[in-house]
């Protein structure tokens, strides 16, 4: 026979006080409020969701997120049926379950201090100090001390970064820092070099710059290129937009191999004078096959924006820029018209031209009336063997008032 238990409340439980909140009687007096993220582009917290609960006396919160959430909304899809008593059909919509509990004002900080869950390091150390040999417990004394001077040891560190802070200025070591990031930027930025080379047009490969397949994508393209009428030619140079591209299209040579690649280069070109100055790349404005080459070697993949040109990609666009620009010209290139090309600094395209091996040739002085009519152009050119250059930083010597 299985035998059979009931359960009865005892005479104290039958007159204890329930908890006053734990049933609201009157749902239609609550006022609810629900709230969103508004970080809809990251995707873990775009689907957050608070629900607040306004009564005379006390508010009820409730999330989806968090220690106090539901795992049951992460495991289970929920609906909620709407009966449509005219036309007898039952529209179904998604559902999310929120545990609503009391917010106490000025005690809410102070309850969830004390009821923080104890992580498994903290339960195993409160059982060796109860329970464990001699030996643990000393290893556990050990590790604690250990602890407290790896913390004195970071306050001491902070102390002094405060300290280094306040002598020399927040931007001046910020500009130190990215300094040195952006020495250490170039070397992993420069095209794939040969610096063993018996010639200077394999110190930088042409096929590593612009590969067989793409060469083969720019034919059309290439050829347009090469038709440009000398008016066509003017306006680029008056929008100044390939200034370094347009000297190469003036003189086209008379050789038709030379003239289709020297063509089909200076519209590859174009598309990095176009990639550099933009921050946020577009998807159509070239052949598909050299639009994911682009894509994939120049550009930074980010969630919300997509395809970004960051500060290190515009080293790597004008290091490549460079090395295409020395075959275009026998290896030698213009350094101003460059930069300009590529929106950025004429320091900036020389430190990358020293970091290359190039030797850079600055133009002689002239005179003052002389200088004022010729523009100074600062060429780089590629000579074995490679220059190596000193990476001291000059700084000029401030002259003493007298």
């Amino acid at each position: 026979m299985a035998s059979y238990c009931s359960f009865v409340c005892s005479e104290e439980e039958k007159d204890a006080e329930k908890f006053s909140n734990g049933n609201v009687k009157d749902a239609d007096k609550l006022d609810f409020t629900t709230y969103k993220s508004i970080e809809e582009n990251n995707p873990r917290k775009k689907s957050r969701r608070i629900m607040v609960a306004e009564s005379e006396k006390l508010s009820y919160v409730g999330m989806n997120f968090g220690a106090g959430s539901l795992k049951c909304n992460n495991l289970c899809k929920y609906y909620l049926g709407v009966l449509n008593r005219e036309t007898m059909q039952m529209e179904v919509h998604n559902a999310q379950v929120f545990n609503m509990q009391p917010v106490i004002p000025g005690e809410t900080d102070t309850a969830s201090s004390q009821d923080a869950p104890l992580t498994y390091r903290d339960k195993v150390d409160s059982l060796i100090e109860a329970f464990g040999t001699t030996k643990q417990k000393r290893a556990l004394s050990s590790r604690k001390l250990n602890q407290v001077g790896s913390d004195i040891l970071q306050q001491a560190v902070a102390k002094a970064a405060n300290t280094v802070i306040d002598q020399k200025g927040l931007e001046a070591l910020q500009q130190e820092v990215a300094e040195t990031e952006s020495k250490e930027d170039l070397a992993s930025h420069l095209p794939p070099c040969n610096p063993g080379a018996n010639i200077p047009e394999n110190v930088y490969l042409f096929d590593d710059l612009i590969c067989p397949e793409d060469f083969n994508a720019l034919e059309q393209a290439g050829s347009k290129m090469a038709a440009l009428t000398p008016e066509e030619l003017q306006k680029m140079t008056e929008e100044r937009r390939c200034s370094s591209i347009v000297n190469h299209l003036e003189k086209l040579p008379s050789s038709d191999e030379a003239r289709d690649k020297l063509a089909r280069s200076a519209y590859y070109l174009s598309l990095l004078f176009h990639m550099a100055k933009q921050k946020i790349v577009s998807r159509k404005y070239c052949p598909r096959i050299i639009q994911n080459k682009l894509l994939r070697t120049f550009t930074v993949e980010t969630f919300s924006n997509g395809s970004v040109v960051s500060a290190s990609m515009k080293v790597k666009l004008a290091a490549y820029s460079l090395a295409l620009l020395l075959h275009m010209g026998d290896m030698t290139a213009d350094l101003t018209l460059l930069h300009r090309d590529l929106g950025i600094t004429e320091a900036r395209m020389i430190e990358i031209a020293k970091s290359m091996g190039l030797t850079v040739i600055k133009p002689a002085r002239l005179k003052a009336d002389e200088t004022e009519l010729q523009d100074e152009h600062k060429m780089a050119s590629l000579r074995l063997p490679l220059v190596k250059y000193d990476q001291m930083i000059e700084r000029r010597k401030r002259k003493k008032m007298r």
